[in-house]
Order: structure tokens, then sequence, then C-alpha cells
């Protein structure tokens, strides 16, 4: 199951880092299709965030097709994102890195600056066909 941890200081808004952290979960493998999401009451509780907040970001989990809520049983997971799951070799050469990374002395916000400046290198940001109809620049997924 996923613990949400929510950050009062970081500007974004509550539901969206529900919305977020669930996304990321579901590209790392962490959740997958047929896991139950814990209920609001579970959010709020380990939260302290109102409960409506958690049913808002769990209807656009919906909206966007990723969960789905079965009356009287709760909020279940429709289909996963990515392909990167938390055991990938990838991520122990990552983990390495950061910690590397951080022994060099470099704070989160140089490591986040660098990662940053290397995946908008090989993951340029796509731009809009200017013939189709506008698209949000938010997550693509």
């Amino acid at each position: 199951m996923i613990d949400y941890r929510i950050d009062r200081h970081s500007g974004v808004a509550t539901y969206v880092q529900i919305v977020q952290q669930t996304k990321q979960a579901l590209r790392l493998g962490l959740l997958a299709p047929g896991d139950k999401l814990p209920t609001a009451r579970e959010v709020v509780e380990a939260t302290a965030v109102n409960p409506n907040t958690v049913l808002k970001a769990y209807r656009e989990l919906e909206r966007e097709g990723l969960v789905e809520a079965r009356r009287g049983l709760g909020t279940f997971v429709r289909r996963s994102l990515g392909a990167a799951p938390a055991d990938s070799p990838l991520r122990a050469e990552l983990e390495d890195w950061a910690a590397r990374a951080r022994a060099a002395g470099l704070e989160r916000e140089d490591v986040a600056a660098l990662f940053t400046a290397v995946l908008e290198t090989h993951y340029p940001a796509r731009t809009p066909d200017p013939a189709s109809p506008k698209t949000s620049q938010g997550d693509p997924s």
C-alpha cells in the first residue's frame, strides 16, 4: 500500500501531491492493477488533510483512467504507468550516483537541477503541433 507524504511548504496543491505520488508508485511498479488505494479516511488519518482533498485527487486519477472507484469496496488501480520497476538495476545505479553527489557536498536542489538538465538533454520537452488542438503542458501521463 502507498503512504502519502504531504509537503505543506512545497507550493504544490495537496491533491496534486497525492496524484503525483500515486503516479510515481505506478511508474515504479509499487502499485499494480488490482491494488487497492488507501481509503480517504486512512489518508486523512495519516496526513491530516481534508477528506475532500483526497477525494478530489482520486477523482482526478479516475478521470485519467488510472483507478476506478467501486461502490462500497474502495478505489482500485486499473492500469500501471511506465516500465521502471523499483528493483531495476538502473535504480541501483541512480542510488549510487545520488550517494556520490551527496558525499561531494551537493545539496538536494543542486542534484535536482543537475538531473533536470541532463534529463532535458535526453528527453527534450515536447512542443505542441500548431495544427493540432491545444493540449496541456502538464504531466503527459
